[in-house]
């Protein structure tokens, strides 16, 4: 069955004629299309270099510049080279090589060049000047004030014409380092709902030390960092919040992404696969020929950093004793795929082209046929990636470092990405909502915790009846990135590729198509020792992990625009009174924002627990002795507080990645601070994130209502705590993506999801809708 079809290019013997060559054709075809491709392939990329590194200029530009000042030169009889020649001739025997003539022409190209760089240089250089300025961010909703307008038009004046996904990137702003007074005062205001008396006026006093005497001299630091490096953050923070992480990145780190909520396009598994194997390969030659759109805000004038996107594909986490790194290949034409214990190496090429849906879906029925046994040590394989990472790193040293396992493990690590023919059903099913969603989401975020390789840039799951998802890796990207893809995905299958009447993926299979090459391994007993210890370590965390999905559709994101509330300052309120008919006390909260308007920027924490929002959960929880008025007055104070603090960490102005880079240079200084301390070892007990929906246009939800996504997910941050993960779809359903862990006494995923679903009706209750419709 699913075995290596070695094609030979030639064979020889020899006679006593001499020798005797027999050329496999179809192998030098194969070998040719296969170069012809990489070639292709490196083509676009310089062609994209260049097209990106003279943004907003283009070639064609140059032309026109060239030709225009040759042209007034020549009638203006003036010397282009402006007597560059006659000065070079003195030094160097450049002019005596060249009649009057050419130095003309040479020297007006150069002057030209001179010209068309320096514009390009002047346009940059205002362009980034210009998306420094984010005052646009505090205009209110549905209204533009002239100064943003005439802003507006002058960013689209120096933006150039058909930008590529990385043609801002050097125009983009370098993220601001906040002066550490303001981030003083913004801490203190976060902590003030969460202390007593005492305990705040002793963190002031922290405060206030650490900002008279350490603080300035750690400042001075992150200053010179911010001017020397791209963004003084991002790279620390992939470091030592990801890749120095020694637990496992399971459930800790990787997160999940959901298939359609009310529809299955297909219950055959391998069809599926096909389809969503060849959308994804297709959006990484869209990728590679940078022919994805810029994201942009505000009518599509501001740009976001794109860097993210360049480890999408081909990459994957390499474990270390201290650190782990992240490895990225420029070219992968194979994917690795997992199925009952055995991993395969799938060529995604043929005749030179990306296979096609049906001839994918050929490949993965080859391997669902195979009824050969694991090797041994091979069906838990994959624990060892779910597990801590000292015990990986040293194993994969030990034993995967040569023969076998090292071409096997590098045909894991160096593929485009991971696949999982998963065999159990997973789905959402009508009748039994809650635990037919949760299972789904369990499978999704660790599996059986040795059916994923959680190291790679993300794996794509297909269970037995057709239903799919996806796990990624977290230190590489954000979920904004994944779920791009994923957007792309979903909305090529079933809409743009479709099935046939059957189930199967539309077109023919291939008749010569090589089969799928099982990887080969030779796993000692004492690496299976050491992979049966990470998978005991991995079993314990998923066992504890209580996750509990919501599809709320009472009301959306229309109903709380009435409100002239912003959808995701309400949601957030709600799960500040959720959590204290909870847990009856308030907690530290984490809101994941971005930063991506800065170059190379990733994420800065919104703390969306504030007075503001403390003192209209109170007001909820007195019963009749606040007014229905005053509730309402507390809650919009609450949503602009949150508004506010929102635009703060998206403009560089947020709390926590400041306070995390002033405690690195206090360590590589040798320097303690108690401050700093207490800061940074505070527990997130509530972390939420939006999963924005970006592509809104591959989605018509108004016509086809039942083509939403169930979103994704996390795990907890802390083992007392909750995960939360929300998307908000068209204009009526909202989905909730909750996970605590089973073994804290205080946390219940279902009890908190019902006081979610009652915090969001009480609070749309204050506004009385329902009154003002039948007055009207």
């Amino acid at each position: 069955m699913a075995e290596a079809h070695q094609a030979v290019a030639f064979q020889f013997t020899v006679t006593p004629d001499g020798i005797d060559l027999q050329l496999c054709h179809e192998a030098l075809r194969q070998i040719y299309l296969s170069g012809l491709h990489s070639w292709k392939k490196r083509f676009v990329r310089f062609k994209n270099g260049v097209m990106t590194g003279v943004y907003p200029g283009s070639p064609s530009g140059l032309l026109v510049v060239v030709v225009s000042y040759m042209s007034s030169t020549k009638y203006a009889q003036i010397d282009p080279g402006l007597g560059l020649f006659a000065k070079l001739g003195k030094h160097l025997p450049v002019s005596t090589y060249m009649s009057e003539e050419t130095q003309r022409v040479v020297g007006g190209v150069l002057v030209s060049t001179g010209l068309w760089v320096s514009v390009i240089f002047v346009m940059r250089s205002v362009l980034k000047s210009l998306l420094s300025w984010h005052g646009w961010m505090h205009a209110r909703h549905g209204s533009v004030s002239m100064s943003t307008r005439i802003w507006m038009l002058l960013v689209k004046l120096f933006s150039g014409r058909k930008p590529m996904l990385y043609s801002f990137q050097s125009s983009l702003p370098r993220l601001p380092v906040p002066p550490v007074k303001d981030t003083m005062k913004r801490y203190l205001e976060s902590v003030r709902p969460l202390m007593d008396d005492d305990k705040y006026k002793r963190m002031e006093a922290l405060a206030k030390d650490f900002e008279k005497n350490l603080g300035p001299r750690l400042q001075w630091y992150l200053k010179l960092k911010s001017w020397w490096a791209s963004n003084y953050v991002s790279d620390w923070w992939e470091e030592y919040i990801y890749l120095r992480g020694r637990g496992p990145i399971m459930v800790n780190s990787n997160y999940y992404a959901m298939d359609f909520l009310y529809v299955f396009p297909t219950h055959r598994q391998a069809a599926r696969a096909g389809n969503g194997i060849h959308s994804i390969m297709l959006y990484r030659r869209r990728l590679d020929r940078a022919q994805i759109k810029p994201i942009f805000l505000l009518e599509d004038r501001v740009p976001l950093c794109s860097a993210q996107w360049e480890r999408m594909f081909n990459t994957s986490r390499v474990p270390g004793e201290e650190s782990d790194t992240l490895q990225h290949v420029n070219e992968s034409k194979h994917i690795a795929v997992y199925h009952k214990g055995r991993f395969y190496k799938v060529y995604m090429f043929y005749d030179g082209r990306l296979l096609l849906p049906r001839e994918i879906e050929q490949q993965m029925e080859r391997i669902l046929a195979d009824t050969s046994e694991p090797q041994p040590g091979e069906q838990y394989l994959a624990a060892l990636t779910a597990g801590d990472r000292i015990p990986w790193a040293k194993a994969r040293a030990e034993y995967f470092s040569k023969g076998k396992n090292k071409q096997s493990l590098d045909a894991v690590e160096k593929a485009a990405f991971f696949v999982t023919l998963d065999d159990t059903d997973q789905h959402y099913d009508p009748d039994d909502p809650v635990h037919s969603l949760d299972s789904y989401a369990k499978s999704l975020l660790h599996g059986k915790c040795h059916d994923r390789w959680f190291d790679k840039s993300f794996n794509f799951i297909v269970f037995k009846n057709g239903t799919m998802g996806l796990n990624a890796e977290h230190s590489w990207a954000d979920a904004p990135i994944v779920g791009h893809l994923w957007e792309y995905v979903l909305s090529q299958d079933p809409v743009n590729l479709g099935y046939n009447e059957d189930g199967h993926c539309k077109g023919k299979p291939h008749p010569n198509l090589p089969g799928p090459q099982r990887l080969q391994w030779e796993v000692s007993e004492d690496c299976q020792t050491v992979i049966s210890s990470s998978l005991k370590v991995a079993q314990a965390l998923a066992d504890d992990v209580d996750c509990h999905i919501i599809p709320f559709n009472k009301f959306g994101k229309g109903l709380i625009k009435r409100c002239r509330t912003s959808p995701d300052a309400f949601i957030q309120i709600a799960l500040q009174l959720a959590h204290f008919r909870d847990k009856g006390k308030f907690c530290l909260t984490y809101e994941a924002s971005m930063t991506r308007l800065f170059r190379e920027g990733r994420t800065e924490t919104v703390r969306s627990c504030t007075n503001e929002t403390c003192a209209f959960v109170r007001s909820m929880m007195r019963d009749e002795t606040v007014s229905r008025e005053e509730r309402l007055r507390l809650l919009k104070d609450a949503a602009e507080k949150h508004q506010n603090l929102y635009r703060l960490a998206m403009t560089g102005c947020g709390i926590d990645r400041h306070l995390f880079c002033l405690y690195l240079v206090s360590k590589y200084l040798g320097e303690d601070s108690e401050f700093l301390k207490e800061v940074l070892f505070e527990p997130w007990r509530l972390s939420t994130s939006q999963t924005p929906l970006q592509q809104v246009d591959l989605f018509n939800l108004k016509e086809h209502p039942e083509l939403v996504t169930s979103g994704g997910g996390f795990g907890p941050v802390a083992d007392d705590g909750y995960g939360v993960s929300y998307i908000i779809l068209g204009e009526d359903l909202i989905n909730f993506h909750i996970s605590s862990k089973r073994s804290s006494p205080e946390t219940d995923s279902h009890r908190f999801g019902s006081n979610i679903k009652q915090a969001m009706t009480d609070m749309l209750d204050l506004f009385q809708l329902n009154d003002k419709k039948a007055k009207k």
